[in-house]
């Protein structure tokens, strides 16, 4: 292959990590502009899980939301420090730390989950509600 053809064969806009970098930035942008400053997409995502399946280990945390130990580690200390969440030790096993919402994290999460999904929709507005429904499924299946 010439040195023509090699450069013409990788274009970056057509290349998956490109376009989902992309996207991600637009949403990150939305979100930013529309959320209170103490929530990152990371941990509104954290603090939604837990809205939504309440108290949780910590490494069940980083799981549910796709975080590594370390992230989840520091999305909780600082959700903590800003007094959203509580961490307990586990009865059964003391070596778990079990994190819940408190009152402040959770009237907090009541307050913005109307705007979350006027969020998530502004990401996808270009999109008709077919190819959002579609973009959506596509995402989950290499997710």
């Amino acid at each position: 292959m010439s040195k023509d053809a090699s450069r013409k064969a990788y274009v970056l806009e057509d290349q998956i990590g490109h376009l989902l970098r992309r996207a991600n930035q637009r949403h990150t942008g939305i979100f930013s502009a529309r959320m209170p400053d103490e929530l990152t997409p990371t941990r509104f995502a954290a603090m939604a899980r837990l809205r939504e399946r309440g108290p949780l280990s910590q490494n069940e945390l980083g799981r549910l939301t796709a975080m590594d130990v370390a992230t989840i580690k520091g999305v909780v200390d600082r959700l903590r420090d800003r007094g959203l969440v509580d961490s307990s030790r586990d009865s059964a096993d003391a070596r778990r730390q079990i994190i819940s919402l408190t009152e402040k994290g959770a009237t907090l999460m009541d307050s913005v989950m109307g705007e979350a999904r006027k969020i998530s929709r502004e990401t996808v507005e270009p999109l008709d509600r077919e190819e959002s429904r579609q973009l959506l499924a596509l995402l989950r299946k290499i997710s």
